[in-house]
């Protein structure tokens, strides 16, 4: 099966469809599927619940499908930078479901290994634990946490075989494994894709049975320079 395709919107046809759910990758502004994210929005889809540590800023990242009202609820950790997204919760206009950090990586992970739920002692006590069941274990209060299992995950990688096992790079590797498992569809934006068998067993991130395409991102040193002038 050749998961390779020859850009971001190709490799997004037949996937995206209007309210599905959608796991995104990175982590603040780094390590995020730039390429398949405007593919996204060039679709049009709409109604999305949209799962990422964060919302991006305005005009890029998710931002940009905040500002075409594609997303109707974000499950999230944080949301600081966004005003778009600010305007837009406070008018009751998108869903939020505020998650602490850890407990989001969690959620996302169980749920590739099919783990329907958990407990953990985050959040007890607070405005997370709300309307959850709470668990005692050896004296200790437990909330228990559903996993999220995503329609579609999409994840940036640097590098990838044409069998889908992917190596990332620095910090991109802390919510993108998560969420190339989470996906019930995982579509992957790299930076080199090399043949099978190149890779050193043992450097292998993530193996490629969680990945289902694949697409070359032709030019990120220039979204690199892109998104630096922008935040200047």
């Amino acid at each position: 099966m050749n998961k390779v395709f020859a850009s971001a919107a190709e490799a997004l046809e037949g996937v995206v469809a209007d309210g599905q759910t959608i796991a995104v990758g990175g982590f603040g502004l780094c390590g995020i599927p730039e390429a398949l994210i405007a593919a996204l929005r060039d679709t049009g889809v709409k109604n999305l619940t949209c799962i990422s540590n964060n919302a991006g800023v305005d005009g890029f990242g998710l931002g940009q499908l905040l500002e075409t009202r594609q997303i109707t609820k974000m499950i999230a950790s944080y949301v600081g930078e966004n005003k778009e997204f600010e305007r837009q919760f406070l008018a009751g206009e998108l869903e939020l479901e505020f998650t602490p950090q850890g407990t989001l990586a969690e959620k996302l992970r169980a749920g590739g290994a099919g783990i329907p739920a958990f407990f953990t002692k985050t959040g007890v006590g607070t405005m997370v634990a709300e309307g959850k069941e709470t668990r005692e274990f050896d004296g200790e209060t437990y909330v228990m946490e559903r996993s999220l299992v995503a329609d579609v995950s999409l994840v940036k990688a640097w590098k990838a075989d044409r069998a889908g096992n992917l190596l990332f790079r620095r910090t991109a590797r802390n919510f993108n494994p998560n969420v190339a498992m989470a996906g019930k569809i995982t579509v992957v934006e790299v930076e080199e894709i090399v043949e099978t068998g190149a890779f050193d067993p043992d450097s292998i991130h993530l193996p490629g049975i969680y990945v289902h395409r694949i697409v070359l991102n032709a030019n990120p040193e220039k979204r690199i320079e892109q998104r630096t002038t922008r935040n200047v």
